[in-house]
């Protein structure tokens, strides 16, 4: 299985200076863009806005992430980085070792948890992503990840479009519906469920 880059890619240049400068900065927006979706939601998201939250020019904003899509998708790589390191860390049910069943029903789990105490920021990347959503970073890692553990557990099967559709069942809409009568336990057995149907 080919190693599978997990978490935001921090690209920095210049001499220690700008390079302490650049995470600071990068650090501010980032808070600033968490904190404006969970006061207020991510129409009022912008650059402007999160520039002026994170004290910095709105031109820092736009070198360094582009765009809202940008700012989501690198906040949610972020936020994302503890599961890929137990993925990787050999011993833990996540990772390398263990059955694929098994590292596939950990994963699953730990992604439940991952949306239940991230949903707003889930549902603002899924709609700035909506026209390209099969080629962000965070997707593309985890639906390779997923496809390789169906593809182990059950080589005859289509992974690719098996791991598409049990990782539509964290879509925001979907997660918000199914733990509003049951919380984050009834969604993670619910697509618990639905790997076990798939592989055994």
């Amino acid at each position: 299985m080919s190693r599978i880059l997990w978490g935001p890619v921090v690209r920095l240049q210049g001499g220690v200076g700008v390079r302490a400068d650049a995470a600071r900065n990068r650090e501010a927006i980032l808070r600033a863009t968490e904190e404006l979706l969970e006061a207020h939601g991510a129409e009022h998201v912008s650059l402007d806005r999160v520039a002026a939250a994170a004290g910095v020019g709105k031109g820092t904003v736009f070198r360094r992430f582009g765009s809202r899509t940008g700012l989501f998708q690198e906040l949610l790589a972020e936020r994302a980085t503890a599961l890929g390191a137990a993925v990787e860390t050999a011993g833990s049910p996540l990772g390398p070792g263990a059955p694929p069943l098994e590292r596939l029903l950990a994963f699953v789990g730990e992604l439940a948890d991952l949306a239940e105490r991230n949903l707003a920021l889930f549902a603002a990347h899924e709609r700035a992503c909506a026209e390209d959503k099969y080629r962000d970073p965070t997707y593309l890692r985890w639906h390779a990840h997923v496809s390789a553990l169906i593809a182990e557990a059950r080589p005859g099967m289509d992974a690719g479009f098996a791991a598409h559709a049990l990782l539509g069942s964290f879509d925001a809409d979907l997660a918000r519906h199914v733990m509003a009568d049951g919380g984050v336990e009834r969604l993670k057995s619910s697509v618990r469920g639905l790997v076990r149907a798939l592989l055994t």
